[in-house]
């Protein structure tokens, strides 16, 4: 279970930041960032972990728990389809995070004096910054970030598929399932497939070549 031992190294508010929607075929990535002002309570410390290991209702709960929380600061940033695509996806996800602390930063008033980030590349920040691996499992304030992350994300991927029925992103978010990559070949690509991932890649290719 993650804790607060990596923010307490540090001397002032640290912020913890993920990003959720890295692998998808459709849809944006969405980074958040979270700092406590104070140490979690005992009852918040014990809803949160990484969001792939919660399952949905104890997501739901750790996500109205954090923004009921007046001791907890968090803000959200994402980066578009046309930024992955131009970008690629590793500086996408980068600009995500940048986006998320700027706004944090406005938030608090002030730039907390580091970022914990989940992972092993960091993004550019104008504060100290800490990569670390598997975070979201050793960091409190990652693992809040990556719950916030992900239940934005999903509901945004489940507002979609109302529009876009046939892809079955209320379930699969916009990864690559059974379902998914069915209603590529049947249906086509829609404006919210990145095109420069391979499997959508792939058929934009294959239209080509047969025309």
């Amino acid at each position: 279970m993650p804790d607060y031992s990596l923010e307490e190294q540090y001397d002032g508010l640290v912020a913890g930041v993920d990003e959720v929607g890295r692998g998808p075929l459709a849809g944006p990535v969405v980074a958040a960032a979270v700092v406590f002002r104070v140490l979690p309570s005992p009852l918040l410390s014990g809803m949160l972990d990484d969001s792939k290991k919660l399952t949905v209702r104890r997501r739901e709960k750790a996500y109205d728990a954090l923004l009921a929380d007046e001791t907890v600061c968090a803000a959200l940033g994402a980066a578009s389809v046309p930024e992955i695509d131009r970008l690629n996806i590793g500086q996408a996800c980068h600009l995500a995070m940048q986006r998320a602390m700027y706004r944090l930063a406005e938030e608090l008033g002030e730039w907390p004096v580091a970022a914990l980030i989940d992972g092993n590349r960091a993004p550019k920040l104008p504060c100290r910054v800490e990569t670390v691996i598997k975070g979201d499992g050793k960091s409190l304030s990652i693992a809040a970030a990556s719950i916030l992350a992900k239940v934005v994300r999903d509901r945004l991927m489940t507002r979609l598929a109302v529009r876009y029925g046939d892809y079955g992103w209320e379930r699969n978010a916009g990864y690559g399932t059974a379902h998914h990559l069915t209603g590529l070949k049947e249906e086509g690509i829609t404006l919210h497939h990145r095109r420069s991932f391979a499997p959508v890649k792939q058929m934009i290719a294959a239209k080509v070549h047969a025309a």
